[in-house]
């Protein structure tokens, strides 16, 4: 994601109306958005910016022929079931989701009702689809990534840092998508000599006293696999990371933009772009079950040359040249 591209978004969603009387003989359809960041999360603004933007180019505006119903739940589990049931209570037309947690909980009080994805990773090993060719049910949408995928961060740590030894993951444990990201890095880590360290991060507490903990032996590095807790906190992870001078690699480009040293995984605008394809088409007709879940089609590299710089790495210029964005 660059850095223009994030800010035209932000600044693009307040020009999107928000209260008009639909057209006279045209019905107005709702859409639910159950979003597991916080309101004031940039990040999280920018995606949902994407999707009605999206929507907007194929025909939809909020308060002329759709009204959009948002709920921010800031990764807490009582308040994700909470707004699920009453996003579902608006009887919507369709709802726009984000990661396994919200989906669950929209499934426990709906198996009708639309439901379109984004940055699920196991959608067939968590129940939500029968295949990801022919999904069936109300549920489809668009996959984080391959746990394969997670294989190559610990082979970008390397190529930032060939004198790391010891690699701690930061995840999830309570999540099979953690648990999967964690066994696909094992599966490479041989080739690497990298010894693997699992951070058993449950909540935000846990962050600093893991990271601390770890940071006492030398030859260290960082990979931070994508995780509700994780999104919820880059800066306090960013910030650990700098003070124990961990050469780091994050699933998500928001930690380099804001600081972090390295990002490599999905661009996440696009998919939530992709979703409100998904949205049309059912706004049009089609049933989720009918639609295959899609796997990311970009994936960008993001380079932190002022991070870079204060730990003292050079990287390497066939790097650089690969990178999609360096922040200098």
């Amino acid at each position: 994601m660059k850095r223009r591209e994030f800010i035209t978004l932000l600044g693009g969603a307040a020009v999107i109306p928000v209260a008009a009387r639909a057209q006279q003989g045209e019905r107005m359809r709702r859409i639910g958005i159950l979003m597991p960041w916080a309101a004031n999360n940039p990040t999280a603004k920018a995606r949902v910016a994407a999707f009605q933007q999206e929507l907007q180019q194929l025909g939809w505006t909020d308060g002329r022929n759709i009204r959009i119903d948002i709920r921010w739940v800031a990764g807490n589990a009582d308040e994700t079931r909470k707004q699920a049931s009453e996003l579902v209570g608006l009887a919507p037309d369709a709802i726009l989701t984000s990661t396994s947690p919200s989906v669950v909980a929209l499934r426990r009080v709906t198996r009708t009702v639309p439901i379109v994805f984004v940055q699920v990773l196991d959608p067939v090993g968590a129940g939500f689809v029968a295949n990801l060719g022919r999904p069936g049910g109300n549920v489809s949408g668009f996959t984080s990534f391959e746990f394969g995928f997670s294989g190559k961060w610990l082979e970008l740590l390397k190529e930032i840092s060939p004198g790391v030894k010891r690699a701690a993951i930061f995840r999830d444990p309570e999540t099979p998508a953690g648990i999967g990201q964690f066994a696909a890095i094992q599966t490479v880590a041989p080739s690497f000599a990298v010894e693997l360290i699992p951070l058993e991060v449950h909540n935000a507490g846990d962050i600093e006293p893991a990271i601390e903990a770890f940071a006492r032996s030398s030859n260290g590095g960082l990979i931070v696999a994508a995780s509700i807790i994780a999104q919820a906190n880059p800066e306090m992870i960013i910030a650990q990371a700098a003070r124990y001078r961990l050469p780091a690699v994050y699933s998500d480009p928001v930690f380099a933009i804001r600081g972090g040293l390295s990002s490599y995984g999905p661009n996440r605008l696009d998919q939530f772009r992709r979703a409100a394809g998904y949205i049309d088409r059912i706004l049009k007709g089609e049933k989720p079950g009918d639609l295959p879940v899609q796997a990311p089609t970009k994936y960008e590299l993001v380079l932190n040359l002022r991070t870079a710089k204060a730990l003292g790495l050079d990287l390497p210029p066939t790097l650089l040249a690969r990178a999609d964005e360096v922040i200098e």
